[in-house]
């Protein structure tokens, strides 16, 4: 089905008669009224769009479908679009570090509590989550499509400071700049060293260092392993956004997808992601983001999130969910072997399995790069 999205398409549209079938998202289409009532709108689609009420009329009378914006969230019910830091931080003030609860995200995450979190007792709530988490999905995939997407897994507890984060944050520069599409769960902690390297793909290799430099002190009395609590959190952030902005005419060369939810709403999304496609279903979203990793996935340091997330995606490697089986990469062998000795479960299951030659342990960027630009979806496919 046809998609629209701006009123330029739209115009040829109608102009064309309206045909093929289309699906219009999030368009005020009050003054196209004489142009709706001249077409008939036979299994076409209008999501969270304004008309005037005999344009409505005349759509669903025509054999159209009209599912109009649902009031009284924070959030839009349908987008056209994923979202950008700037739209998700919108309100936040750096003069003021408390300003941060007045933005957009954090607005819709006090809503989501109010209305039940993950377990909303109004049926309009639900609804209105499942059309946004709808919308957010058929926006990711047109970001995605025909793009290499390498997925990083960690969790959120690793901190600025960490060696771990600054090895992260060069692997994911030196892939991005291989022309590798990084996505994450969207978090802090690794999630979000990921997004840095991503963001800094454009930059001089010093410009990673004066990032850190920025981002690495925390106040004094601060919580280990809960750096996203801090007060100062997002303000050492947007310093270097601001210190280091990507360059006007290199945008393309430094995108990452951010893939958070309101369920860990607590946890706020990072700034860095050029795109993030935030969800209310946690449950789409994870299983979602290891779908989308056609490429690989990176496994950094992290606590039953990262675990689960490892099993998932050995299984949709085993059943080859997706047509072929794809690397997976755990990084920090004494980590995984022996603070959390997940290798030798891992390496039992893929044991004698095709996608067993595709699991790697390693402390070695280099081999983590290497292994993904080996890596040909050809020659591990279904037959």
């Amino acid at each position: 089905m046809l998609e629209i999205e701006g009123l330029t398409a739209l115009d040829c549209w109608l102009a064309d008669g309206a045909t093929p079938a289309a699906a219009l998202q999030g368009l005020d289409l009050r003054g196209r009224t004489e142009q709706i009532l001249a077409v008939e709108w036979r299994e076409s689609l209008l999501l969270g769009c304004t008309l005037a009420p005999e344009a409505t009329v005349h759509v669903v009378a025509t054999g159209g479908v009209v599912i109009p914006r649902l009031e009284g969230f924070e959030f839009t019910t349908h987008r056209s679009r994923l979202y950008d830091p700037r739209e998700l931080f919108a309100g936040f003030e750096p003069e003021q570090p408390k300003s941060f609860a007045a933005t957009l995200d954090q607005r819709v995450y006090r809503q989501y509590l109010e209305q039940g979190g993950a377990h909303p007792p109004s049926i309009l709530t639900s609804l209105a989550r499942r059309l946004h988490d709808h919308s957010i999905t058929d926006a990711l995939h047109e970001l995605i499509a025909g793009r290499q997407v390498v997925a990083v897994m960690g969790g959120h507890a690793l901190e600025r400071r960490d060696r771990e984060y600054r090895m992260i944050a060069r692997i994911s520069r030196r892939l991005t700049q291989r022309g590798f599409l990084v996505a994450t769960g969207g978090g802090p902690g690794a999630m979000e060293a990921a997004h840095l390297g991503a963001y800094l793909a454009a930059q001089p290799d010093e410009a990673l260092d004066r990032a850190v430099e920025l981002l690495a002190p925390r106040p004094p009395g601060a919580e280990a392993a809960r750096e996203y609590a801090d007060p100062d959190w997002l303000l050492r952030a947007w310093g270097v956004l601001e210190e280091l902005p990507i360059p006007s005419t290199r945008a393309d060369e430094c995108c990452s997808l951010g893939i958070p939810t309101w369920l860990y709403g607590h946890e706020p999304p990072t700034p860095f992601a050029t795109h993030i496609a935030k969800y209310f279903a946690n449950s789409v979203r994870e299983d979602g983001l290891l779908t989308i990793a056609t490429h690989g996935v990176i496994f950094a340091r992290g606590s039953a999130g990262t675990t689960q997330e490892i099993f998932q995606d050995a299984t949709q490697n085993h059943y080859r969910t997706t047509g072929f089986a794809s690397p997976m990469i755990l990084v920090g062998v004494d980590f995984w072997t022996r603070v959390r000795p997940v290798w030798p479960l891992l390496r039992a299951v893929s044991e004698g399995e095709p996608f067993g030659e595709l699991v790697t342990l390693t402390d070695s960027e280099d081999e983590v790069v290497d292994r993904l630009l080996r890596y040909d979806p050809d020659d591990h496919r279904a037959t």
